[in-house]
């Protein structure tokens, strides 16, 4: 039977206006699909193509008629993301820089969290960890004053079939075989619970169980604190892991270091985190970006304690990764182990983040911020 293709049937309540204009592939679900081509089993075969073998080229699913393929082709795009620029670290973190359709670029970030282990006898007893740092948007509202990408201003969000297409890139590149799972924050450039439709729908499809299943609880949200999407995220229930950009533990501080303190306050962010929905093995993280004579004395470690008494959470301990232009410096490396151990010794769960790619353009819009100044794009 010839495959047809009928657009009208997508329900467009279930994907953004940007999709239906831009017909990014990526932005649809296995349901949408489905819904789309006719017979159902065509849009089975597609996603099996797009998330198992990653290709990019229609005309090569040659499972697919070929009458299909050249309707697929016309209609939709799977190189809706240009990678312009690399940079790789010597500890294996890579940051890739991406040019969208409509010429704005942003990042993304591979760490490499563990070597592959491998016995005596050269069996591999365990693979590599990799976690995705993903952006969101391309720039960023909230202004955070440490914050390098804050200096390139807010753009526009990211569509669904951006964020996705990001983790199928970042796969593809680096040879991870589809069952391989991966972790994915939410991290990159961007707040993420300030582009929550799309957000949600790319968390969605990259758990689908017949596409790249990253279940939602390999999927962490890091925000700065937006309140009322915390609770409107809790009420879905989804699943993901959630982290807050806490990084002060006075109004004061916090809202010099983060403006957006001055529409949500700490009291206002706990409240809403106090309220989330948590697993009985899950806890809240909290991002405690450590700035050197700031907010690394032990009475800010102290004063973190009484804050986030009574929530199931665990602290990471950011060191600050320096930037040309900012006012902070790294703090002492010692005094960060003192602070840490003092938050275990009263029971909390507290690590060390270990810095990544300190050697490239480490801080997220490093990269872009740099081929902005020396690099004249292909249109």
């Amino acid at each position: 039977m010839q495959s047809s293709i009928n657009i009208n049937t997508i329900d467009s309540k279930n994907i953004p206006k940007t999709t239906i204009e831009t017909k990014n592939i990526y932005d649809f679900s296995l349901k949408d699909l489905e819904n789309i081509f006719q017979p159902t089993y065509r849009a089975k075969q597609l996603y099996n193509w797009l998330y198992a073998f990653y290709e990019k080229d229609f005309h090569k699913m040659q499972n697919l008629s070929k009458d299909f393929r050249t309707q697929l082709a016309s209609t939709y795009s799977t190189e809706n993301l240009k990678l312009v620029g690399q940079e790789e670290s010597k500890d294996g973190t890579k940051k890739y820089l991406f040019k969208t359709k409509d010429g704005h670029t942003f990042e993304s970030v591979l760490l490499k969290m563990k070597d592959k282990s491998i016995n005596e006898n050269g069996k591999i007893i365990r693979g590599e960890k990799y976690t995705f740092c993903i952006s969101s948007q391309i720039g960023c509202k909230v202004g955070c004053t440490f914050c390098f990408t804050a200096k390139g201003g807010f753009i526009r969000d990211l569509s669904c079939g951006e964020i996705v297409e990001q983790v199928v890139n970042l796969k593809k590149y680096n040879a991870i075989a589809p069952e391989k799972r991966v972790n994915i924050v939410y991290m990159g450039m961007g707040e993420p619970l300030n582009n929550f439709e799309n957000l949600i729908r790319a968390i969605k499809i990259l758990a689908e169980p017949s596409g790249l299943s990253i279940a939602p609880r390999r999927q962490t949200i890091s925000t700065s604190g937006i309140s009322p999407k915390i609770q409107e995220l809790g009420t879905m229930n989804l699943g993901v892991q959630l982290a807050i950009s806490l990084h002060a533990v006075s109004d004061v501080l916090r809202t010099k270091l983060m403006p957006i303190n001055r529409t949500y306050n700490i009291q206002s962010v706990i409240e809403a985190v106090r309220a989330f929905p948590l697993g009985t093995r899950k806890r809240i993280m909290f991002e405690y970006l450590v700035i050197k004579d700031l907010n690394d004395d032990i009475q800010s470690a102290n004063k973190l304690i009484k804050l986030l008494n009574g929530i199931k959470i665990k602290v990471n301990l950011i060191l600050f990764n320096p930037h040309s232009g900012s006012e902070f410096e790294r703090p002492d490396i010692e005094k960060v182990k003192k602070f840490a151990d003092f938050l275990i010794g009263k029971g909390v769960l507290a690590t060390i983040r270990e810095s990544k790619g300190l050697d490239i353009s480490a801080a997220c819009g490093q990269l872009r911020e740099k081929k902005l100044k020396n690099v004249s794009y292909e249109t």
